[in-house]
């Protein structure tokens, strides 16, 4: 049995029902579980390895709910820079087609180094296409040594430019081929113990590249094995298009045509949707995973956040690709939904009167979407806060920092509102994965040379 002391927080913020903040606070943590949060004082003196967090904040560990790992491969392409979604996707298609599995080794443990620096101990990527041989397994294998939280979807496309879909056929695979290797990762990896650090999500990519009947197929197969289930949902305005002229149908109403709402489902942006809908989400418990850099950067549209809140939607944050995000930082993240949601609040109040205009976001609240926010989406009760019994993920920041010079009167906030910086301690079901700023687990500048080379070749091929 091992354990492990954090004491003497400057602020040790617990994210628990009453949102408690403890001033010198600290936890007592065995074998990767909290059983003690409290003042330093209250806790046990000893344990194996004990902490000393003068000057730092504590928080629980960042959750990511939507990502493509992958996507670190191809960052600020020229020819991809100034596209919108359908454009960009089609020009970077091809170019991802030559990935092989060692690609997405490599590209899965860059994001996640960059995710753990940035705060990040719980991440979700959907990885949707598998050339060359490719399989989810890279990604888990990949993830397995950086020591992070991984729900790995297992994504699919099925339906090819020949039969009426967006992307390229040569990148789609048989409804057969992907139902199967559903099975077989869920049998081989999916645990659903608390404290598990692999859990298997099914994922069509999205309306416009899998056909219904594979949605339906997949939502049954999920429900079967009691495993979530994810996918793109009105990113665009394009999207709108495509599956009213398709389907009939608005993208959330073809969702309920294919069994695809409920409680262990979540949508990657929900961007374009309407009151109707979002009540839709509240009353059947689907998530969002809101991702505002990438709304941005592919000028798709600003989510209606503050709808979703009022209503009781789950919400998470999620960092999305990063060839439309080109970075994965969780914490800059969280602070672009701030920043966003608050610009939102303002554009909406200038034409509403002031008791219907929406409310500024705090700080807090943004925190909240990458912590418990993340939890519920994901559908976790072990993780997202920081309480007796749940997992011993969580961070920290040095508030000695220059960037929080200053900033002293609320260091919580002073997170998000000062120029969002790296984590000083990471720590993963009680296994230290960042410490003194530095990441334990992979030898970085070995592992940038060997993501710029397989870079190039993708790019040169």
């Amino acid at each position: 049995m091992s354990t492990l002391l954090i004491r003497n927080a400057s602020c040790l913020a617990t994210m628990d029902d009453h949102r408690r903040e403890i001033s010198g606070g600290g936890l007592f943590i065995r074998d990767g579980f909290i059983e003690q949060v409290g003042a330093s004082a209250n806790l046990p003196e000893e344990a194996d390895v004990v902490l000393d967090m003068t000057d730092h904040v504590v928080l629980p560990g960042l959750i990511n709910t939507h990502h493509h790992f992958y996507q670190t491969l191809t960052r600020a392409i020229p020819a991809a820079q100034d596209a919108n979604l359908f454009n960009w996707l089609k020009t970077l298609y091809p170019i991802w087609a030559r990935m092989t599995p060692e690609d997405i080794h490599i590209s899965t443990q860059t994001a996640l180094a960059e995710l753990a620096l940035s705060g990040c101990t719980t991440a979700s990527d959907h990885l949707y296409l598998f050339p060359n041989g490719s399989k989810l397994d890279d990604e888990i294998a990949a993830a397995g040594e950086v020591g992070l939280r991984l729900h790995a979807s297992r994504g699919s496309m099925s339906l090819g430019e020949s039969k009426g879909g967006l992307p390229p056929d040569r990148v789609v695979d048989s409804e057969e081929t992907i139902l199967k290797d559903s099975v077989r990762l869920i049998e081989r990896y999916h645990d659903p113990r608390p404290g598990s650090m692999v859990q298997i999500v099914l994922a069509p990519c999205s309306p416009f590249s899998v056909t219904g009947e594979l949605m339906r197929q997949s939502a049954a197969l999920a429900r079967t094995y009691y495993v979530h289930l994810h996918t793109h949902l009105a990113e665009t305005k394009d999207e709108e298009t495509f599956c009213l002229e398709k389907f009939g149908y608005r993208p959330l109403g073809y969702m309920q045509s294919v069994d695809w709402v409920g409680e262990d489902v979540w949508f990657a942006h929900s961007v374009h949707v309407n009151p109707e809908e979002i009540n839709v989400y509240a009353r059947e418990g689907c998530g969002v995973a809101h991702c505002p850099s990438s709304n941005m950067r592919l000028a798709s549209g600003i989510a209606p956040l503050w709808e979703y809140l009022q209503a009781g939607v789950k919400v998470g944050l999620g960092v999305d690709g990063s060839a439309s995000n080109d970075s994965s930082h969780l914490l800059a993240e969280a602070r672009q939904a701030m920043l966003l949601a608050r610009l939102r609040a303002g554009l909406l109040g200038a034409s509403l009167s002031s008791a219907e205009a929406p409310p500024i976001l705090a700080a807090r609240q943004a925190l909240e979407l990458a912590t418990r926010g993340g939890a519920a989406v994901l559908g976790r009760n072990d993780i997202g806060s920081l309480e007796p019994g749940k997992c011993a993920d969580f961070i920290a920041f040095d508030l000695r920092k220059l960037g929080y010079a200053g900033a002293r009167q609320d260091p919580l906030a002073a997170l998000l509102f000062c120029h969002p910086q790296n984590v000083d301690l990471n720590v993963v079901h009680g296994k230290i994965i960042v410490q003194n700023g530095e990441l334990l687990t992979l030898d970085l500048p070995r592992q940038i040379e060997k993501h710029h080379r397989a870079s190039q070749r993708i790019l040169n091929d």
